[in-house]
């Protein structure tokens, strides 16, 4: 067999390219500083062969792990566990619950934190009451007040948001049993008398 210098260099590239992503992925290990490493150890054997945006997601997740405080380490735990021990459904249907999430605009991320965070300020007795009050809405009707909703422009729903934050909680009250008996959204300021 003839030996061409072409054939080397063919050689030479081809070894390049089986070789360079496990040399990479090993200098990218010994890139990471000493404490990452230490934190992500449990992960270096396998390292090379996790697909670089997961290697930059734990990276992400080392470095905001080693910003947290003890109380908010041991909280992290704490979630960590309760999501391991739900059922693998449960797991997939939450997990598929953030990819919605994520994929939604930022300014309804937004409003959608907000209202868990208000959410979160409500008594234990006062979110009960709004369970109950919402599980004793028929699906159908349920699907209606969804429908309902979401046929209102932004502006319309806007309009009745600043109406309804303008009232007093007993006119919520009364604005919400109104709202679930006749099954669609009304305009606040043509609500009879019991909302007055």
């Amino acid at each position: 067999m003839i030996d061409h210098p072409w054939k080397r260099l063919f050689s030479a590239v081809l070894l390049w390219v089986v070789m360079a992503p496990l040399a990479s992925a090993d200098s990218d290990w010994q890139s990471l500083p000493p404490h990452l490493q230490e934190l992500l150890a449990p992960l270096h054997s396998h390292w090379a062969q996790l697909p670089e945006q997961r290697r930059e997601r734990l990276i992400k997740g080392a470095e905001r792990w080693e910003r947290m405080s003890p109380e908010q380490r041991e909280a992290a735990r704490e979630r960590f566990q309760r999501w391991r021990a739900l059922p693998p459904e449960q797991r997939a249907r939450l997990m598929e619950r953030f990819r919605r999430f994520q994929k939604l605009p930022p300014d309804v991320r937004d409003r959608l934190r907000q209202r868990y965070r208000q959410w979160q300020q409500l008594s234990p007795e006062q979110r009960e009451r709004l369970k109950s009050q919402w599980q004793n809405v028929s699906p159908d009707t349920r699907r209606q007040l969804r429908e309902d909703w979401l046929s209102k422009t932004p502006q319309q729903r806007e309009e009745i948001r600043q109406q309804l934050r303008g009232m007093t909680p007993e006119q919520r009250r009364s604005f919400r049993h109104q709202w679930l008996d006749q099954g669609r959204i009304m305009d606040p300021t043509r609500m009879g008398p019991r909302g007055r």
